[in-house]
């Protein structure tokens, strides 16, 4: 087969191309034709193809994606938003943090393990790129029903990848989420976040300007794997006998990826790049097209100088490979050398590949032939957009009707009853220890880890000198988008705010993973835009901007999708982290206070999901100067000492949070149900705003003085004692009955 050169396309305009297989539509199609004036060559429709795709353009998301700046708050901590490799905020003292959480979701069901360590690897080089070093790593995970079959052939190998990954690298693991729904059946959700610190001076953006300076591309050979890799992946709807397309997942390599990023590192100190992209979706395709439409001017590329692992790559095969651990790096001449010996201290393979040119174009060569010949922006920012159709579901009305009431669900009619759907919730897959999963990560790595799971958010201390520290939480709930998308966003969103105060950091930035079914589909489309109108509208009211992102669509099976699933990350800072608050109570005589306001809230809740198998009726309601109200408390009362333990109330409501509490501060409790409220609304709601937190008897006036100055509903409902959770005038169970039902769960259901 000859190449197909641009001469060659100029020449034969009417040769057939597989523009269809490549998942692009025919539209796009006579698109690409209309902007090149003739025929794409196979390269160039290589290149449109995936950085086309919905997951490299946002093609379907743009439009509602645009609230995210439009709404966004004011606030003066942010350095870099939304559209670098990663978000950047100041946290004070000269230092910056760049964080980011993406999704590796169809890779990690075809191939488990590889799908998910490199999810890692490439949210890590996406923080390495702002000029940051990665200190942190979490993972919020969702997995078909516990008992089913295919969940224990994907969830060991998800793990044990991001775990061996992120292992190897020598990065903590601090925390994220593991839920089971049947909903995700055959479309695991792998989503990854990373976090990095810097200071200011040190931010690198991704562009190509200065014409002469040099492109180099750095670190692993490019091979096979990969190709087409997410970007095609996640523009397939998954059926029950796969996709039409299945390229193979990329295949990482942690020990190169931890050269790379020292490598890097030591790069940046000298100072020697004046722009870098990371190679991650879409491969040389992105880097090269992202640099140059970002840059001011354009680019030549020698594509055969390009490291290979398979010399039996094709052009097109090269520019769509996805093959891991790979940085693209642009260099002014007179310090290429001084960069080129810093890649072979750390043995990691340098090539100059280009330069950038005064020019308007891209332009990529193979052995002397031009095989690509495009303006990059048409390519790397000026892709299709979509307003696609979208409505309130047929089945909405009758979904929001079917609320978990006393008439409809049966409730625990006495203490025995009530004792007996404590210990089935803190049972249940969704709410029981995930000690086996989590265990297989190394949370402690590096020293500076200060809270990680099973803490509510995790929490690295940044600068050893004055202890300055920031904090991560990540959340979503698919249960109460699904009931309502608009609020159950908020709810993701004021669950992870109120996870991060909880441990005394004050909220500053949101990153986001927006994780739903087909956009063609108009319930999905509407589902879409209502979660993203929620989340930018409470962003705007809790002053957290988003600083940047993932939406991942297609996440079906056939026609079936999965819960619409926001997935929402809320970085904070902490002056000392040495007065950070944990969720145990560690100490008998604290007085347990119960902060916000409870009603009859079980739609969506856990207790009906798991006496039940119920879902149906309004989630919780959203009160977002309630969460800020209670935020700005909880990091009060954390820095001065007012409180030992706070645990944030979501799923499994105050009994849960009680469970928790207790298990991990090795200490019982027991507790009062105030008058008027019944025993088991007071114990299963998941009414937002809420917060338990354990008060040394030397300061319960003051605490109570500022609730009350504040207006934050604040009510005692116990005390830390004994070895068991007595609810008085109900039940008792001891701490033993508690670990045997809460721990050792997961690991039964794999066995």
């Amino acid at each position: 087969m000859s190449l197909d050169t641009v001469k060659n396309a100029e020449q034969t305009p009417d040769d057939a191309q597989p523009w269809a297989e490549l998942g692009l539509k025919k539209d796009e199609y006579a698109r690409i034709r209309e902007i090149l004036g003739r025929r794409p060559t196979g390269a160039e429709l290589a290149m449109y193809s995936v950085m086309w795709s919905e997951h490299c353009s946002y093609k379907s998301s743009k439009v509602h994606l645009k609230q995210f700046g439009d709404k966004a708050p004011k606030n003066d901590a942010m350095l870099v938003g939304i559209g670098e490799n990663a978000g950047v905020v100041d946290v004070g003292q000269g230092y910056a943090v760049t964080f980011k959480v993406e999704s590796h979701n169809h890779p990690s069901y075809i191939e488990p393990y590889q799908g998910a360590a490199t999810g890692i690897g490439g949210i890590v080089r996406d923080i390495l790129a702002m000029g940051a070093r990665p200190v942190a790593v979490m993972d919020p995970l969702r997995f078909g029903a516990a008992d089913h079959p295919d969940t224990r052939r994907v969830l060991p190998g998800i793990v044990a990848g991001i775990g061996g990954y992120g292992n190897c690298l020598g990065l903590p693991n601090i925390g994220g989420e593991v839920v089971f729904d049947s909903c995700y059946q055959g479309n695991p959700l792998v989503n990854a976040l990373c976090v990095g610190v810097m200071k200011h001076e040190d931010i690198h953006l991704a562009k190509a300007s200065g014409p002469g300076n040099k492109v180099i591309l750095y670190g692993a050979r490019t091979g096979g794997d990969g190709i087409g890799g997410v970007s095609v992946l996640a523009s397939e709807t998954f059926d029950a006998t796969g996709p039409a397309k299945r390229p193979a997942v990329q295949v990482g390599d942690p020990f190169q990826e931890k050269l790379l990023i020292e490598c890097t590192l030591e790069i940046f100190k000298e100072d020697l790049v004046a722009g870098i992209q990371d190679l991650g979706g879409a491969g040389l395709s992105c880097a090269t097209s992202e640099l140059a439409s970002a840059g001011t001017g354009g680019m030549r590329i020698e594509l055969d100088t390009v490291p290979l692992r398979d010399h039996t790559l094709s052009p097109e095969e090269i520019l769509m490979s996805e093959s891991q651990e790979r940085m693209c790096a642009i260099v002014e001449p007179g310090k290429v050398d001084r960069f080129l010996e810093i890649c072979e201290k750390w043995d990691v393979i340098a090539t100059v590949i280009g330069e950038v040119t005064d020019g308007e174009r891209l332009e990529i060569f193979w052995h002397g032939e031009l095989v690509v010949d495009v303006p990059p922006r048409t390519v790397a920012h000026e892709g299709p957009t979509y307003q696609r159709p979208y409505a309130r579901p047929s089945w909405q009305d009758a979904l929001q009707a079917d609320a978990p009431t006393a008439e409809r669900l049966a409730r625990p009619a006495d203490g025995a009853e009530l004792k007996d759907a404590l210990l089935k919730v803190a049972g249940s897959p969704n709410q029981a220890s995930k000690a086996w999963i989590t265990d297989q990560y190394d949370r402690y790595v590096l020293g500076n880890t200060v809270l990680a799971t099973p803490e509510d958010s995790g929490m690295i201390r940044i600068d050893e000198e004055t202890n300055l520290g920031v904090s991560v939480a990540t959340d979503g709930n698919g249960r109460y988008a699904k009931l309502d998308p608009y609020t159950g966003a908020q709810l993701a969103l004021a669950e992870a705010y109120r996870n991060v105060a909880a441990g005394g950091a004050k909220p500053l930035a949101v990153s986001d993973c927006l994780n739903f079914g087909s956009p063609e589909d108009p319930d999905v489309m509407w589902q879409f835009a209502e979660a993203t109108r929620g989340l930018a509208d409470a962003c705007q009211v809790l002053g957290t901007p988003v600083t940047g992102g993932n939406v991942s669509l297609y996440n079906q099976t056939g026609d079936v999708a999965i819960h619409p699933t926001p997935v929402v990350a809320v970085l904070g800072v902490i002056d000392d982290v040495t007065r950070r608050t944990p969720v145990g109570f560690a100490e008998e005589g604290q007085l347990l206070y119960l902060l916000g306001d409870t009603a009859d809230e079980l739609g969506g809740s856990a207790w009906s999901q798991v006496v039940h198998n119920h879902l149906g009726g309004l989630p919780p309601k959203v009160d977002l100067e309630r969460e800020r109200l209670l935020g700005d408390i909880l990091i009060a009362a954390s820095r001065d000492g007012m409180i030992d333990a706070a645990h944030d109330l979501s799923d499994g409501g105050l009994a849960q949070a009680l469970v928790e509490s207790c298990l991990k501060g090795g200490n019982g409790a027991r507790v009062v149900v105030p008058e008027g409220i019944d025993p088991f609304v007071f114990l299963f709601s998941e009414s937002a705003g809420r917060a338990v937190v354990a008060v040394p008897r030397s300061e319960e006036l003051r605490f109570n003085d500022m609730c009350g100055a504040r207006g934050l509903p604040a009510a005692r409902i116990g005390v830390v004692d004994g070895d068991a959770l007595e609810v008085q005038g109900q039940f008792t169970v001891t701490l033993a009955e508690l670990r045997d039902a809460h721990t050792g769960v997961i690991e039964a259901l794999l066995a």
